[in-house]
């Protein structure tokens, strides 16, 4: 359903941790902008061994990353600092501005920047809307805060037209 192609992503992938990085990194792929909240670490969680290892395997790659997030600035220079990555926080997504912004910091373009993130009508959306491969990944945690819950039943009609096309 062509209303739905809008909030479609690139490729819908288990874990952002599942990604094959050194691929995207041979097709010409420079900079990352993830989202941190379920796409990372649980909601609200600090970065553990698994997304600092894996921040520090993109840096080996020779990839450039940003987190941008709808959170407050401690929450989100804190989870930063520890993975240590450029940030972006109250990013206002689906608005295109930070991600623009995100790619000004890491110096990277429309063409070797990709996105990726849980939610599709925050992420998903506003990297389509920049113009930016998206990739959209299962949530981490499944106990969300209830205006999120609610988004994801609409998310289930999106993903399904998706599956189907």
């Amino acid at each position: 359903m062509a209303l739905f192609e809008r909030f479609y992503p690139y490729a819908y992938e288990d874990s952002a941790y599942e990604l094959d990085y050194e691929e995207l990194y041979g097709q010409g792929f420079r900079g990352i902008i993830f989202d941190i909240d379920n796409t990372l670490v649980e909601h609200g969680r600090a970065a553990d061994l698994r997304s600092v290892e894996l921040f520090e395997r993109l840096r080996n790659i020779g990839f450039k990353t940003c987190v941008i997030s709808n959170n407050k600035e401690p929450r989100v220079a804190s989870f930063a600092n520890e993975v240590q990555t450029l940030y972006i926080y109250k990013a206002g997504k689906p608005s295109v501005k930070n991600y623009i912004k995100a790619m000004e910091l890491m110096e990277t373009d429309r063409q070797t920047t990709f996105f990726v993130g849980d939610q599709i009508f925050t992420d998903v959306w506003g990297a389509n809307r920049t113009g930016i491969r998206t990739y959209l990944v299962k949530p981490i945690d499944a106990h969300e805060e209830i205006q999120i819950v609610l988004k994801r039943y609409l998310e289930n009609i999106v993903l399904w037209f998706y599956k189907r096309r």
